[in-house]
């Protein structure tokens, strides 16, 4: 289940999406993660987000595809201790103080000795691609790690042009009108948590969490000239989750609803329920994505 969206179009020129599946599959199997070399602190590559040797994992136009980074770990402070170590000796036999030119070039050394040793950790970055909607959308709340994805997808050849999701309408426009008049769009509700932000150098923010959000003093706030950058709501009592002014959909959460649903399925095949929970939860975001876009009065046409 994703908890953070960054929303990509990938649609932007105009055209529908026509990738092909096993094309994106190739693509992504001639680039997929490697080792990190010796001499490497960190490699970037694709991994296979369920079966072996399938690098996208499509079910119902929904396809789900996975970065991987392989970093080497190299403690900061393990290196200055070794350095140090070495400077020391250095010192004692040349019987005058390192300088700093000698720490440098011992610090080197130093790095290049320990870097084939240094344990190497795995990360993955997931995204989901609708086909229908023409979305591609990055499970994280890094708008740089998302830019990294997508420079990663170029990179591997494949032909999209991905370009940030924007509404005719902007988030802080809406979610501030939506506080002012107590009224939420149809299928939402607002919840409790919200960040209101003045204009001008000082930006005085106020933040509010687990508070009613019905109150004269949100109002007030408004009135002053603050306007709402982040904002707590539910879609249809079934996912709750953050808008911000820039267009990110932060800390997702399936409510009772949903988790039920899914738990009635009792499927004890550990691949079936993986494609039940990736069917479930694609089915909900796009629905929710599709309303939430309405609401904000639809995307931006290209250019």
């Amino acid at each position: 289940m994703f908890k953070n969206l960054l929303i990509y179009r990938i649609d932007a020129q105009g055209k529908k999406f026509s990738i092909k599946k096993d094309n994106l599959d190739e693509k992504l199997k001639e680039n997929a993660l490697r080792p990190c070399g010796s001499f490497e602190m960190e490699s970037k590559g694709w991994l296979t987000p369920c079966a072996p040797d399938e690098y996208v994992h499509a079910i119902e136009r929904q396809w789900l595809i996975h970065q991987g980074l392989n970093q080497k770990l190299l403690p900061a402070s393990i290196i200055n201790q070794v350095t140090r170590e070495r400077a020391d000796k250095l010192a004692e036999k040349q019987e005058h103080p390192v300088g700093r030119k000698q720490l440098r070039e011992l610090r080197g050394r130093v790095i290049e000795e320990l870097m084939p040793k240094a344990l190497t950790r795995r990360r993955s970055l997931a995204g989901w691609m609708d086909t229908v909607n023409g979305w591609l959308i990055v499970d994280t709340a890094a708008p740089k790690k998302a830019d990294e994805f997508m420079e990663a997808l170029i990179a591997a050849d494949v032909e999209i042009a991905p370009v940030r999701l924007d509404t005719q309408q902007s988030p802080a426009v809406a979610m501030t009108k939506w506080l002012s008049t107590g009224k939420a769009p149809a299928d939402f509700s607002i919840d409790q948590d919200l960040e209101l932000r003045a204009a001008g150098e000082d930006q005085a923010t106020v933040r509010y969490v687990n508070h009613p959000l019905d109150g004269k003093e949100i109002r007030d706030h408004i009135s002053a000239g603050k306007t709402a950058t982040r904002l707590g709501l539910t879609w249809k009592n079934r996912v709750s989750f953050v808008l911000t002014d820039q267009w990110q959909v932060k800390r997702i959460t399936f409510l009772e609803l949903l988790k039920e649903d899914n738990e009635a399925e009792e499927i004890d095949d550990p691949q079936e329920r993986f494609d039940a929970e990736f069917v479930l939860m694609t089915g909900e975001l796009s629905a929710m994505l599709t309303d939430l876009v309405d609401a904000l009065g639809g995307a931006k046409k290209p250019g």
